[in-house]
């Protein structure tokens, strides 16, 4: 016994050296990751800021950010951004009149109403849209969509912003119904049985218990699922054109920010050139756009917790 405590000892203390340093190998591992998610997003920040400022050099941002004409690749140049924020905007609320009540409905039914078989086979196949790839779901616009628009209104244009805006709200029900579905199962039974000892209806229990519970959960995918519809590209060249024009009419064709930025990336603009570079002041347009929109996700999302904690 006396030869045997020294080697027990010994090999309890080689295990606590061993897993002190698979402790600190896991600790600076995950930091380095969550460190070089950060250094990339300062990167993307640094080249959008020092191409913009380029850009801004040879161009007024007030005729930038005022204008109301785009053409910087015509002879003379217009540099005016406003018809690219209101396609990108249209083309967004569009959608999320689109997507945003459906997808919110349809995840009322799979939390609360539909029986755990049948919401194994929906759930699942809802998913499915998220994995159809973008330029399908364009051809599926220009093909399906604007010939279903052009025989109810026969004066829409081939290329419209009420197709592209159809096609990006199909495009993020997915993210929707999932998100929400998933915020309103987070809420606790015990909220539930506690209406229902009350005698409240189901319907009651939903609108006036569930939802509002979970209701961080579903402004948080609300605006998660806006900013996808504003960074999308493929589906609204494809279904809404790539014309640049201030309106509001969603039967005309409009051209988004992201649009634009593949347009002019796949042409022949000479890279450092001032209507190359206007690729970057839009870029960074959009990124203080989504910034906001992310601002304002987790004010709201912390208002709401606060209020319904």
């Amino acid at each position: 016994m006396a030869v045997a405590l020294p080697e027990k000892r010994g090999t309890l203390a080689g295990g606590a050296r061993a897993g002190h340093w698979r402790e600190l190998l896991a600790r600076w591992g995950t930091f380095a990751c969550a460190a070089f998610s950060v250094l990339v997003t300062l990167g993307i920040v640094a080249v959008l800021l020092v191409e913009s400022g380029k850009f801004f050099q040879a161009v007024s941002p007030l005729t930038f950010f005022s204008g109301t004409e785009w053409a910087p690749l015509f002879n003379p140049p217009r540099y005016g951004v406003l018809p690219l924020i209101c396609g990108t905007l249209l083309i967004t609320i569009g959608a999320a009149l689109f997507a945003l009540p459906l997808g919110l409905l349809a995840a009322i039914y799979l939390s609360e109403y539909a029986k755990p078989r049948v919401r194994r086979v929906l759930k699942p196949a809802l998913e499915l849209l998220a994995g159809v790839p973008t330029v399908v779901y364009g051809y599926f616009g220009l093909t399906f969509v604007t010939p279903v628009l052009r025989s109810i209104f026969p004066k829409i244009e081939i290329f419209n912003a009420a197709s592209g805006a159809i096609v990006v709200g199909i495009m993020i029900l997915p993210l929707v119904t999932s998100l929400c579905e998933d915020a309103l199962r987070a809420v606790p039974k015990a909220l539930r049985e506690g209406g229902y000892g009350l005698g409240a209806t189901r319907l009651e229990v939903v609108s006036k218990i569930v939802v509002p519970a979970a209701l961080s959960g579903i402004v948080a995918a609300f605006l998660l699922a806006l900013s996808r519809a504003i960074g999308e590209t493929m589906a609204v060249a494809l279904a809404a054109g790539s014309t640049p024009k201030l309106t509001l009419n969603p039967a005309e064709s409009v051209q988004t920010m992201t649009a634009y930025i593949v347009q002019v990336s796949a042409g022949d603009t000479p890279a450092g050139s001032v209507g190359y570079q206007t690729i970057f002041a839009v870029g960074l347009t959009l990124f203080l756009i989504t910034l906001g929109m992310n601002i304002l996700a987790r004010m709201l999302v912390t208002r709401y917790r606060l209020v319904y904690s």
